[in-house]
């Protein structure tokens, strides 16, 4: 029998993004840059296309768009799905803190 491919949980998502990702961006509507570009509103849009943010070269030509997919894979390991990122994160190994991190960044972001 298969396994059934279990969703991801927004209230753990919201503990890993403040453990792992809050240090470098905010996610509300309006919210700062900070060492990391704010992520209000960057579902479904085309990567390095936050006003006021500079950007790497290699993440405004990636032209990735930022989807369940394209976020699980480029969470995982940042320096290897956009080479030459600036982003100077690990990544996040286990598959399921991944799909819990896109569950609260869907709601929290305005998706």
């Amino acid at each position: 029998m298969a396994k059934k491919e279990k969703k991801g949980n927004e209230k753990k998502g919201a503990k890993v993004f403040k453990t792992k990702c809050s240090q470098c961006h905010t996610v509300e509507a309006g919210g700062a840059h900070k060492q990391g570009p704010n992520l209000h509103g960057f579902w479904g849009r085309q990567s390095g296309q936050a006003d006021g943010y500079s950007y790497s070269s290699a993440n405004k030509k990636s032209g990735i768009e930022w989807g369940d997919q394209t976020l699980f894979d480029y969470l995982e390991n940042p320096k290897k799905y956009i080479k030459g990122t600036k982003m100077v994160f690990a990544g996040i190994k286990k598959p399921q803190e991944r799909k819990d991190l896109i569950a609260y960044l869907k709601s929290s972001t305005d998706a």
